[in-house]
């Protein structure tokens, strides 16, 4: 494995992650939702940073860009969008490849949540950054996009290897895991919400997860089966995503 990961918790419920490619000790930080958090990440990790890779421009993603960079001197990377609230070096959008040392990250185009945001791919290793498109049992909602783009973008995840690991921005979980239980009956999805939901009781972080397991309880990802009488999988998506948008369970 050529990059080593490390999680932290920070803001309400979000998660910073730094990284490391293991060939050139290389060190890159995804998002900035929290700039004194992250940097005590890299000091406990003995780390500095040479790169920042944004998600997309809200707040909690790059808010800490100008305050990271200016302890730093980290390139900061990202979709255009990114220059609306903070600093960015390079954007980039999907079909970009972005090179930390010997990992290199496929910029893939997950619009939707915002019109611009993108997820990170790091083939080799099977490892995701996903932002606020997909999250456990979960996916963002649709701010500036339309249900059409956001599944599309979804589809795009939901296309990679089962086995990828997928770091999302946000513990979300247990609120989408009992919405889940109430649009789908399936056991599988049953068993999963009950682990999670001991996970969550024992103080543990249910993220990162797995493209596999999203394909099978994400009940954004399997919103065609649950509304079957939709005219298109978008419209399904759109129906699923608007009970979301105002359940309070």
């Amino acid at each position: 494995m050529t990059l080593e990961v490390r999680q932290f918790p920070c803001l309400a419920d979000n998660y910073g992650f730094i990284l490391r490619d293991a060939a050139s000790g290389l060190t890159a930080c995804v998002d900035t939702p929290d700039a004194e958090a992250v940097l005590t990440a890299l000091g406990e990790a003995g780390w500095g940073l040479d790169m920042i890779l944004n998600t997309h421009w809200h707040p909690d993603h790059a808010g800490g860009n100008a305050a990271i960079k200016a302890a730093t001197g980290a390139v900061i990377v990202g979709p255009a969008e990114v220059r609306q609230i903070a600093p960015l070096d390079r954007a980039v959008a999907d079909g970009d490849t972005v090179s930390l040392g010997a990992t290199d990250f496929a910029v893939i185009d997950c619009g939707g949540h915002t019109l611009g945001h993108v997820a990170y791919f790091d083939a080799a290793d099977e490892i995701a950054f996903v932002g606020d498109t997909l999250f456990v049992m979960g996916c963002g909602r649709v701010f500036e996009g339309d249900a059409e783009q956001m599944w599309a973008s979804l589809q795009r995840l939901a296309g990679l290897p089962p086995r990828t690991v997928v770091y999302c921005a946000h513990e979300y979980t247990a609120a989408n895991a009992r919405f889940a239980l109430t649009i789908d009956d399936d056991q599988v999805v049953a068993r999963r919400a009950e682990a999670l939901f001991a996970a969550r009781a024992r103080g543990e972080a249910t993220v990162p997860t797995s493209i596999g397991e999203e394909l099978a309880t994400n009940p954004f990802l399997r919103a065609p089966r649950l509304v079957p009488d939709a005219v298109t999988d978008a419209a399904a998506f759109a129906r699923v995503r608007a009970a979301k948008d105002v359940f309070t369970g």
